[in-house]
């Protein structure tokens, strides 16, 4: 198995895993509120998990079929999965500190701090890059893996 199909594998666990107990988080919120609901982030840490554990696999299978070489293969799954992790663990901290129902939102903050607006601007682009590139990568080596078969 390659290794850029074992890292994403790995992820899908890791990812699927962080899904379901912040699903537990979630319930324990709901369970003790008075309009049976959670803070946002919490509630957005429990469904992105789960979908980037299924993004995960998706890149496990592209990765498998890929032509390119392994170590662009590795590179390009590596990219997209730490920041697939870095968003999910942003929205564990916020959700952890209550500190704002859209972290989009200016100024940005976390926690108590404010935080400069380049610093959300350059996370997101460097997330955009990263995601969006690493599965054009692992995805196109696959449509070519497997249409010219």
């Amino acid at each position: 198995m390659p290794l850029a199909e074992k890292i994403c594998l790995s992820a899908a666990f890791l990812f699927f895993m962080t899904g379901l107990i912040t699903g537990i988080w979630k319930y324990r919120h709901m369970a003790r509120s008075e309009d049976a609901t959670s803070p946002v982030y919490v509630d957005i840490a429990h469904r992105s998990s789960l979908l980037y554990s299924f993004a995960a696999l998706l890149l496990a299978a592209f990765s498998a079929h890929s032509v390119f070489a392994g170590w662009v293969n590795t590179i390009a799954a590596l990219a997209a999965l730490v920041f697939f992790a870095f968003a999910i663990a942003t929205y564990v901290i916020h959700g952890l500190l209550k500190d704002t129902d859209n972290q989009l939102r200016r100024p940005h903050r976390l926690g108590k701090r404010l935080l400069p607006a380049w610093v959300t601007g350059l996370f997101m682009t460097l997330l955009i890059v990263a995601e969006v590139g690493g599965a054009l990568v692992l995805g196109t080596g696959a449509m070519l893996g497997i249409w010219s078969s």
